[in-house]
Parts: C-alpha cells; sequence; structure tokens
C-alpha cells in the first residue's frame, strides 16, 4: 500500500512538474517567436523607408500633376546590398506590373497593400525552365508592401520579402533545446519526486506501524480481563446451577465475585487510560491549569505509595533542595516550588513513576524522590531569566532496564517483560503498570506541560526519571 502510494506521489509530481515547465517552455516559444517575427518586420519596414526615401520621382511630359519613378535611376545600386541581407525588392507599376527584382525569377503572388508583414507560401520553381531538383519546392517568405504616392496619384508598389528560415531555424533550434531541457527535468524531478515521497511516506509508514501494534497490543490487552471475566462468570453460573442439589457455601461465590470486580476495575482503568491518550494525542482534552506547590503534592503522593507498599520494606524518601540564601525575596521564597500546570494530571504522573519504583524494587531496597528549583541566571549580565524550571528525580534501587529498551520505554503498551505477566501482589500496583500505559500516560502529561522526561538506568543498580517541567506555561 505505501509503495503504491508512493508511486502515486511520484507521478504526481512528474505530472504537475511536466505540466508547468510545458505552459513555461510554450510560453518562452511564443514570446522568442513572436520577437524573431517582430524584428524582421521592422527590418522590412525600415527598408521600406529607406528605399522609398531613395526613390527618383519625375514629372511625366513636364506636367506637374503626374509623375513617374525612374527604375533605372531609384534601383541601381541595390541589388548587391539586399542580397547581402538575405532581403529582396520588388517594384511593380500601379497596375501591378513587376518592373524591377532582384529575384532570380518572379514570384507570381498578387500584391496586397499593408505594411504590416505576412507569410506567403511560395512554390518555387514553376517555370519549366527550373531544374527539376528545385521543382514545386515550397518556399516561406516574409513581406511587407508598400504603395508609393504622390498627393493622390498611385506611382506604383514596393514589395520587400525575407526569408521565413531566419525565424524557423532558430525556433526549431529552441523546440529541440526547450524538449530537451524539459526531458532531462522531468527525470530529474521524477528521481526527486520518488526520493522526496519516500521521505514523505517515512513517518506515515512508522505511525501506521506504530497503530497496528497498538491496535494488537490494546487488543491482547482487553481480551486478556474480557476472557478471566467470562470464566468467572461461567463458573459461578455452574455453582449456582449446582446449588440446587448440592450444599455450596457462600465463601466461593464471594472469592469469585471479587476476581470479577477487580478484572473489571482493571479494565475500566485501562479504558481510561486509553482515552486519556485519545484526548491528548487529538487536543481536545480542556484540563484547566492553575497554580500547583509542586512540594505539597508530592508529599500527597509519596503518603499515599507509603500505605500501599508498607508489606515490602521499601525506604521512600522525599527530599525538597532549599532556595540558596542570597534569595531573600518572600514572595518568590514562598512560591519556591509553585508551578502552573493541571493538579490530577500531575499527580497521576508522579503517583505513575513511583509505583512504577516500588514495584520493581526489592524488599529493602530504597526509592528517593528528590524536588528542586532551577533558576535561568544569564552568564554575561548576572540577570536571571523568567524560565525558572522545577526538576523531579524519582530513583530506585531496583532491577534496572536494559539499554535496549530504553529508546522505547514511552511507547504504548510496550513493556520490557517479554511475558507480558501482570504482577498480582499488589492490587494497586499491579493496576498501574500492568497495562504498559503508565509511561506513555507520564509522557503525555509532561508534553502537556511542556516540559522533558529522561530516563537513565544501569542493570542492578537501579533506575532514575528525571521530570523537568516549567514554573510558567508558554503561550
Amino acid at each position: 500500500m505505501f509503495q503504491a502510494t508512493r508511486r502515486r506521489l511520484a507521478i504526481w509530481y512528474t505530472a504537475v512538474t511536466a505540466v508547468l515547465l510545458l505552459l513555461f517552455a510554450s510560453g518562452v516559444y511564443l514570446y522568442v517567436r513572436s520577437t524573431l517575427i517582430e524584428r524582421i518586420d521592422d527590418t522590412l519596414n525600415h527598408v521600406v523607408e529607406i528605399v522609398e526615401r531613395s526613390l527618383v520621382i519625375e514629372p511625366i511630359n513636364n506636367h506637374a500633376d503626374r509623375f513617374r519613378i525612374n527604375v533605372e535611376a531609384s534601383f541601381r545600386d541595390n541589388t548587391g546590398t539586399v542580397e547581402d541581407d538575405h532581403i529582396d525588392l520588388e517594384w511593380f507599376s500601379p497596375t501591378g506590373k513587376l518592373l524591377w527584382s532582384t529575384l532570380s525569377e518572379p514570384l507570381n503572388i498578387p500584391i496586397h497593400g499593408d505594411r504590416t508583414g505576412e507569410t506567403v507560401r511560395v512554390i518555387k520553381g514553376d517555370s519549366e525552365n527550373s531544374p527539376l531538383a528545385t521543382r514545386h519546392s515550397p518556399l516561406l517568405l516574409r513581406q511587407v508592401t508598400q504603395r508609393v504616392e504622390v498627393g493622390r496619384q498611385v506611382l506604383g508598389y514596393l514589395r520587400v520579402s525575407h526569408p521565413w528560415f531566419e525565424v524557423t531555424k532558430p525556433s526549431r533550434q529552441l523546440i529541440f533545446d526547450l524538449a530537451l531541457g524539459i526531458g532531462l527535468m522531468v527525470l530529474s524531478v521524477g528521481a526527486s519526486g520518488w526520493f522526496l515521497s519516500g521521505k514523505a511516506m517515512k513517518p506515515v509508514d512508522e505511525s501506521y506501524q506504530r497503530l497496528k501494534q497498538f491496535t494488537a497490543d490494546a487488543s491482547h490487552e482487553l481480551r486478556s480481563p474480557i476472557t478471566l471475566i467470562q470464566t468467572n462468570v461461567q463458573v459461578a453460573l455452574a455453582d449456582l446451577d449446582l446449588a440446587e442439589t448440592e450444599a455450596t457455601t457462600s465463601l466461593q461465590y464471594r472469592q469469585q465475585l471479587k476476581v470479577v470486580e477487580r478484572l473489571t476495575q482493571r479494565l475500566g482503568k485501562l479504558v481510561n487510560d486509553l482515552l486519556f491518550l485519545a484526548r491528548q494525542d487529538s487536543g481536545i482534552s480542556k484540563d484547566t491549569f492553575s497554580a500547583c506547590p509542586m512540594d505539597a503534592l508530592l508529599m500527597e503522593v509519596v503518603e499515599e505509595q507509603q500505605l500501599l507498599v508498607s508489606e515490602k520494606e521499601i525506604a521512600l524518601s522525599l527530599d525538597l533542595v532549599d532556595p540558596p540564601a542570597s534569595e531573600t525575596s518572600p514572595e518568590l521564597l514562598e512560591n519556591w516550588f509553585t508551578l502552573v500546570g493541571n493538579w490530577d494530571q500531575l499527580v497521576r504522573l508522579f503517583t505513575n513513576l513511583i509505583a512504577n519504583a516500588l514495584h520493581y524494587s526489592p524488599a529493602g531496597g530504597r526509592v528517593k524522590v528528590e524536588l528542586a528549583r532551577i533558576e535561568g541566571i544569564n552568564r554575561v549580565s548576572g540577570l536571571r531569566y523568567t524560565s525558572a524550571q522545577l526538576q523531579i528525580k524519582v530513583s530506585d534501587t531496583g532491577v534496572g532496564i536494559p539499554t535496549e529498551a530504553l529508546p522505547r520505554l514511552f511507547d504504548r503498551f510496550y513493556r520490557v517483560d517479554p511475558a507480558r505477566t501482570h504482577t498480582t501482589g499488589n492490587t494497586a500496583t499491579a493496576i498501574a503498570t500492568g497495562s504498559g500505559l503508565g509511561l506513555a500516560i507520564a509522557q503525555a502529561i509532561v508534553d502537556h506541560h511542556q516540559g522533558h522526561i529522561q530516563v537513565e538506568s544501569t542493570l542492578g543498580k537501579g533506575t532514575t526519571f528525571t521530570v523537568t517541567l516549567p514554573i510558567t506555561l508558554e503561550s
């Protein structure tokens, strides 16, 4: 599917570019062709003006109102010049009879008294005296015809011709050059389009693969509790049928219903986690932000987690890094650990991180939570930046995380344990970490607060999660 889409994108790139290049080349060709024609017409009109000024006009039989053109005196020296310029001259009488011409044979074209240029097609070699090789060979000429008048008397017609190959030859060369350039450009664009479409499809392919993995993992996670619920219900119904003939204690029903309740809670939390992530991804979350004292929030979370893991004998401590002694502002000291955020989301964030640390720490281990404020100081001026941040570190002495698993640690449904087993020794902790969504939710909450989360881990020594949150959010 992605190869077909990539191929279609490359074809579209190439087709659109080819159309644009064709339009551009057509415009260039028409512009150059019209420029060549205008230049030839200007040349012909210029020759007409020069020849017209050099005409020798004489009165007829000493009549002051009748004139004629002295052809011999007017065109005596023009033949060599016009041949050098590839321009031919023809002089016609007022009745249209050819009187003088630089051409080797007449063109046999009727006269049109028009100063605007026109292109005519001449069949060269119509006369029987012409060689057979040149008979019926077409010849294109660009012509300008000028009617010469004195007063109201027409003295004759001057026709100037120029070979049309002065336009066709450079036009053909231009067409060849444009076609070659367009061909090379289309090939280049096709190769570039294939490369760029591959680059463009890469994140789409990655997103699609993540979606497939997400769908498979979600189906697996939802199928397991549903299957267990169905099994327990079927067992309870079977026991209820046997209760009519056999004595069945209420303790069995209570245990089965507790299992169903626990699985239902797990399933409900999984659905809520998926809904939370979907809302964060779509941007439809309407969470309100307010001032949140992080020291009080972490004290509350640590106190709740201590009650849940008291049987594991893990030392859970909270360390608040005091402000420097140089800080004397009472208002700043009072709000030293306060940031703008969503209280419920931040509670959920650090509950997940601390619960994970406690879950993977062995009995007798230690989990440490550290809260510090990082001030932005300009090294040159010494002035404090307004972009102060709070840094929270959650460190444990647990089993650690393999290095190859760290890049995917925040992926949804990803767990280091490939067997996907759930710990049942502690219900609350298993619910928080069993689905593989805890760290994904933590990442989403940190991103929603414009912060950063990092993890460092060493196998057999422990793991440290570092969360950095800005004091104030950027608009």
